[in-house]
């Protein structure tokens, strides 16, 4: 054996013989995770909470550690632990560290153990919020979501200010839900602010706010509202229920919990209604429905929802009835249009031109001589090229998006049109289904339109009308049986409430709806009193 060989093995086995120490001295300092800290309660000594506290968040380097004496109580030592970014500064200095340094030795010098919680909380802090923290798993949440904790040797408990004052968007008009006439304030990403936009439309005790953490590592706060005495009681129930059960890394989106708390995930048509406009949130809370409102998303969540509600809009209940009627027939048209445009088109042209006119049909082969293509890979072709065109229009910056899409859509059509590829008639379908599908108030509903528009053009390329009406059918069959939250996802028309009607098809005088929707708040029905159609005074009554 050669003396290179007998040294690494010397090396090895000096390495097996001495790596069982390392590793019992690398576990020497005790790991802890929010599960076992969640159980361990605050000790009296700071010095051993300190230590927890430096295991867990020390390595981080926006977390301050910052020690002082209180002049309470022989000098009683005080630990405050913030996330500096995510607080006050200004109260921290002047409504905690200061009365507790330098004024609360006029407020209670030389007091006992026992009086020192009072006195520090009461008579120290000066902070509007403070809660106490038995468990150092609540110590670390707050700290972690923008609060101080304070520790003071003696005490087994951590107080825990609100000094919150992370960085916040100003309220503004939703982009994607912009009116004529109406509020122009939306949601922002604070869930204490949507809070406070609902509250400031719904000025009743009757008002509740739920808070659930989700999240293993983000620990989102997710709000349920609802109205006492007019939602469900079983419905919130639910609505908790599944949100409760959930148990997932994190949340960073509303999204993220809607696809958790579906009753069809595998259905294209959603079954929580989305907006950002307070109004709107308001508006379904008065007919019994209840709002989840996600910390860290402007995105608002309202359940349960039917068709309906995605074809109504805000602005349909601040105009005159006649107009939102009008406009409201023009949005089912719409979406019919947006759906089925394209293959009627292509079952038309391929399988049944006896049903065109001869005029129209002499037009329709003088355009589609030479062409390459039948009408369906035709439409796909350009469905697939608009839809790319919307996509680029979105994602890109908003000054070169809208370039994008409006010039590259003029240029592509043109230019497929004069290289033979496409026919002038399919251009103009595809453009009205397009347009037609940015009349729905609710993207998500147009999103399932988009979704659905090519499995019905398939449909109508290889069964011609039979297969657009079976497709049709399907589609009708699948809304007949879905549910959100337990309520149809037709409801007031199947099953039919005549009294719910004057919602669906028209929009009747504010006057004429006194009562809910049947399917939402069974129990709860009238929101107005009888009687309230105005008419002109009595001139006879008058006169005498």
């Amino acid at each position: 054996m050669s003396r290179l060989t007998r040294i690494l093995m010397e090396k090895r086995n000096r390495g097996k013989k001495e790596s069982p120490k390392r590793n019992e001295k690398a576990g020497s300092r005790q790991t802890y995770g929010m599960e076992k800290l969640e159980k361990l309660p605050v000790s009296k000594r700071l010095a051993e909470n300190l230590d927890i506290l430096k295991n867990v968040l020390g390595l981080n380097s926006d977390v301050v550690f910052r020690t002082f004496r209180i002049e309470l109580a022989n000098r009683a030592e005080a630990v405050l632990v913030y996330v500096d970014g995510m607080i006050e500064k200004k109260i921290i200095s002047a409504e905690i560290i200061k009365p507790l340094m330098l004024e609360s030795r006029m407020a209670g010098m030389g007091c006992s153990k026992e009086q020192l919680l009072d006195l520090v909380e009461n008579s120290g802090i000066t902070a509007s919020g403070v809660k106490h923290a038995n468990f150092m798993g609540n110590v670390v949440a707050s700290v972690l979501y923008g609060d101080a904790a304070l520790f003071v040797d003696g005490l087994d408990l951590g107080l825990i200010i609100d000094v919150k004052d992370w960085p916040a968007r100003s309220i503004e008009e939703p982009p994607s839900e912009v009116l004529v006439r109406g509020p122009r304030e939306g949601f922002t990403e604070t869930l204490r602010t949507n809070t406070s936009l609902i509250r400031r439309k719904l000025r009743t005790p009757d008002l509740l706010f739920r808070d659930i953490q989700v999240g293993r590592l983000t620990n989102t706060s997710v709000t349920i509202a609802y109205i006492k005495g007019l939602a469900d009681p079983s419905l919130v129930a639910e609505v908790i229920s599944r949100i409760s059960r959930i148990e997932i890394d994190g949340v960073l989106e509303s999204g993220y919990l809607e696809e958790f708390i579906e009753d069809s995930p595998f259905s294209p048509f959603p079954q929580v209604l989305h907006t950002e406009r307070p109004d709107k949130v308001a508006a379904s809370l008065l007919e019994g429905r209840v709002a989840i409102l996600t910390d860290g998303t402007p995105i608002a969540m309202v359940a349960p929802a039917s068709f309906i509600t995605f074809m109504q809009s805000p602005e349909d209940y601040y105009e005159r009835f006649y107009l939102s009627t009008a406009i409201r027939w023009v949005r089912y048209i719409g979406f019919v249009i947006s759906l089925v445009l394209p293959s009627l088109y292509i079952a038309i042209t391929t399988f049944h031109q006896e049903m065109i006119p001869t005029r129209l049909l002499i037009s329709l082969a003088a355009a589609r001589e030479g062409m390459p293509f039948p009408a369906l890979v035709e439409a796909l072709l350009m469905e697939f090229t608009f839809e790319a065109l919307r996509e680029a229009g979105i994602r890109l910056p908003r000054a070169v998006g809208q370039a994008v899409s409006i010039v590259g859509a003029l240029v592509i059509g043109q230019a497929a049109i004069q290289a033979n590829i496409v026919s002038p008639l399919m251009v103009i379908v595809v453009a009205v289904t397009g347009i037609a599908s940015f009349m729905n108030p609710a993207f998500n509903i147009a999103l399932t339109m988009r979704l659905l528009r090519f499995p019905m053009m398939l449909l109508a390329g290889t069964l011609g009308l039979f297969g657009v009406m079976a497709g049709i059918l399907a589609i009708l069959i699948h809304m007949a049986g879905l549910r959100s939250f337990g309520i149809p996802y037709t409801a007031s028309i199947s099953p039919l409430h005549l009294s719910d009607m004057k919602d669906v098809a028209i929009r009747a005088p504010w006057w004429a709806m006194d009562r809910r929707p049947v399917e939402i708040s069974s129990k709860n029905r009238r929101r107005q009193s009888p009687g309230l159609k105005p008419s002109p005074p009595d001139t006879n009554k008058n006169k005498g």
